[in-house]
């Protein structure tokens, strides 16, 4: 468990522990001009309180058409700034580091004409929905959209950016070849439409600025996401935060005997074949386990998300051997609909008057 709070790098910066905070949606919490609000603010300030070295923020949309909901959180246009600096001064007067995550759904996206590299249908939230192949205009605009959202975010404050390449999202339709049929060159290089945005954003950017990935470990294969992990290291990312790919599109795997979730094993197996620090996610419910799981996978960091729901404290409590709490996985989650009435903060809260 001693490595949880060892510290380590990322790119330039120094992590003062391997806890991360992943991105995770709050719903309901803005209106729809994406802008941020008090309770956001709050929300960011008592998770870094709560000591974990590196905070995410949630899925944070470069268009306004790209968004999940009509109530995320944007960073498609300069006038969302300012309420995006208050987030990231919150965050630092901790000491701890943050990172917007950069998000466009592309056919998971709310609205009811949505895009994807290819004429799509697949389900959505229960739903089969269809989805427009985009044009080489359009393509070329939101990658733009991207590159804008990162100079946004460096103008913010935020230490670095995270694509959101998996979830389903539009990164993710363009690496998954049985999403991506196009007979374009983004067809036949899968890699190529985030690959474009990261040079944007270098050119943007300065050196210092991390600009690291979410990526699908199986997208839609595991052979896939470690290829594509290698093509984005050369590329001169800072880090992986791996996770799911397409899902309804992908084969997810671990061996019969393996511990952890296939999510860990994916992660493992891509940390074997690059140098830059690589996260993991995935059902991970306690420090001890959190711990072993840094020990017996080489992965670098791990996300702590429901749990730091359920307890904002959870890293601090982590270190000083305390109760952290624990999900207990809701149907619905109860948190998103209102914290107060979140099953396990309730009993986390009744245990440790």
């Amino acid at each position: 468990m001693n490595k949880l709070f060892n510290p380590m790098k990322i790119g330039n910066l120094e992590v003062k522990n391997r806890i991360a905070v992943p991105p995770m949606v709050i719903y309901n919490r803005t209106d729809d001009t994406g802008h941020v609000t008090d309770i956001q603010v709050e929300h960011y300030r008592k998770i870094a309180q709560g000591g974990p070295g590196l905070i995410i923020q949630e899925a944070t949309c470069v268009e306004k058409d790209g968004r999940l909901c009509d109530s995320q959180i944007g960073i498609w246009e300069d006038g969302q700034i300012e309420g995006l600096k208050r987030i990231t001064n919150a965050v630092h007067e901790t000491g701890t580091l943050i990172f917007v995550q950069i998000h466009h759904g592309g056919v998971f996206g709310f609205m009811e004409e949505t895009v994807c590299p290819s004429d799509t249908q697949c389900m959505v939230k229960g739903t089969m929905k269809k989805s427009r192949a985009l044009t080489l205009l359009e393509l070329h605009r939101i990658q733009n959209s991207f590159a804008d959202a990162a100079e946004r975010a460096y103008k913010a404050g935020y230490d670095g950016v995270e694509l959101h390449g998996c979830h389903n999202y539009l990164i993710s339709q363009f690496l998954n070849s049985r999403v991506n049929v196009r007979n374009d060159e983004y067809g036949k290089n899968p890699a190529l439409f985030a690959l474009e945005i990261i040079r944007e954003i270098r050119k943007r950017t300065p050196e210092s600025f991390i600009v690291g990935m979410r990526l699908g470990a199986f997208e839609p294969t595991l052979a896939d996401g470690i290829d594509h992990a290698l093509v984005f290291q050369a590329e001169g990312m800072d880090f992986l935060n791996i996770s799911s790919g397409f899902m309804q599109l992908s084969d997810p795997f671990k061996p019969d005997d393996y511990p952890f979730t296939d999510l860990i094993y994916g992660a493992q197996e891509i940390r074997k074949q690059v140098s830059i620090p690589v996260f993991t996610v995935g059902e991970i419910t306690s420090p001890e386990q959190a711990g072993e799981i840094l020990t017996a996978t080489g992965v670098d960091m791990v996300n702590i998300g429901r749990g730091t729901l359920v307890n904002p404290n959870w890293a601090n409590d982590a270190r000083n051997g305390k109760d952290t709490g624990a999900c207990l996985h809701c149907k619905i989650c109860m948190w998103r609909i209102n914290p107060e009435k979140c099953p396990g903060r309730i009993r986390y809260e009744r245990n440790n008057k």
